[in-house]
Formats: C-alpha cells, sequence, structure tokens
C-alpha cells in the first residue's frame, strides 16, 4: 500500500572492462509520515574490502515545486557514521522523455584512511540524466555527472593516483515492482 512498503535500492560504479569498483545494496522499510514524505530504517551493505554494515535512517519525500529530496544517515560499528544528501527534479521533456538535473553530497563522521575516506564531506556530485519511460516502472537512462572529492578525501585519492575531480558518463535502468 502507501502507508508502508519495502524498498531494495542498489547502485554500483565502475569502469568498461574492469571489475565493478563499488557497489551497495540498501533493504529498506519505509512508513508515510506525511503526504509527501517517508520514513525510512533497515540495512546497508556495500561491498568493497573493509566496508561495514550500516543501519539506515532517512527521510525522503516530493518537497514543493516538485524536488525529490532524500537525507540518508548510516551507522556502523566502530563509530563510524555517514550522511548522504540527495535531490533532483524531473522536468518533462514529452511525456515518455525526462531530463533530470541531480546533485547529491556525502559527509563521514570520521577518517577511515583504509578506505580512503575523509571526516566531513568527503564526496559531491552534479549531472543530468536522461530517461526514457516504456512504462513509470521501467526506464533506461544515461547522463553525465560532475564528480569530486573533498578534504581528506581528495588527499587520499590524489595519493593513490587518482583525480580529485572528473566528469563521467552514467547508464542504467530504474524500474520497480
Amino acid at each position: 500500500g502507501d502507508t508502508d512498503k519495502l524498498w531494495l535500492k542498489s547502485e554500483g560504479e565502475g569502469r568498461f572492462g574492469e571489475p565493478i569498483d563499488e557497489a551497495e545494496v540498501q533493504a529498506l522499510w519505509s512508513h508515510a509520515i506525511a503526504p509527501f514524505f517517508d520514513l525510512q530504517i533497515g540495512l546497508r551493505q556495500a561491498f568493497a574490502p573493509g566496508t561495514p554494515t550500516y543501519a539506515v535512517l532517512g527521510i525522503q519525500g516530493l518537497a514543493p515545486y516538485w524536488f525529490e529530496l532524500k537525507a540518508t544517515g548510516y551507522v556502523g560499528r566502530g563509530g563510524r557514521t555517514a550522511l548522504r544528501v540527495e535531490g533532483s527534479y524531473e522536468l518533462l521533456l514529452t511525456q515518455r522523455l525526462i531530463l533530470e538535473p541531480r546533485a547529491e553530497l556525502q559527509f563521514y563522521g570520521k577518517d577511515d584512511p583504509e578506505r580512503g575516506i575523509g571526516k566531513g564531506l568527503a564526496e559531491a556530485s552534479a549531472g543530468l540524466r536522461l530517461r526514457y519511460e516504456f512504462s513509470r516502472q521501467f526506464a533506461p537512462y544515461i547522463g553525465v555527472e560532475r564528480a569530486g572529492s573533498f578534504g581528506r578525501t581528495a588527499d587520499y585519492v590524489r595519493a593513490e593516483g587518482g583525480r580529485a575531480q572528473q566528469t563521467r558518463w552514467v547508464a542504467g535502468v530504474r524500474f520497480w515492482f
């Protein structure tokens, strides 16, 4: 129903012809707390060496002027904490072709040198995704985003020979049951 839902969220990152760099899965129970906002609670498991399982508490919904907002807090073993804030907006070019500007910020509560993560604002990205909705439940997309690492996280990235700022092409499928 509309009051209680089970969300399974998954995302991954990698380069063509190489193994996946990062991937995560979240299982969340969602409960409506207002007409357009849900409270979510559950677990997040990332699939990278040394990555802990996190407890998840978040809120997501549709703000005035149709902005989709998400704020999610994560708590793991050893006092590891994280906060992810996301925002997006859907621009309907046609009834099926949708351009979606989006932005995401990732914060961490403490340094984790083994995983290359610094305290505070660690990562941010902003970009555009163009999707074609064959139906509301199935929509492939392509896009471009500008991503950056900041603070100690940027120092870790540069120490491993990477670039702290980069432009990436993205592709995927958005679907639900």
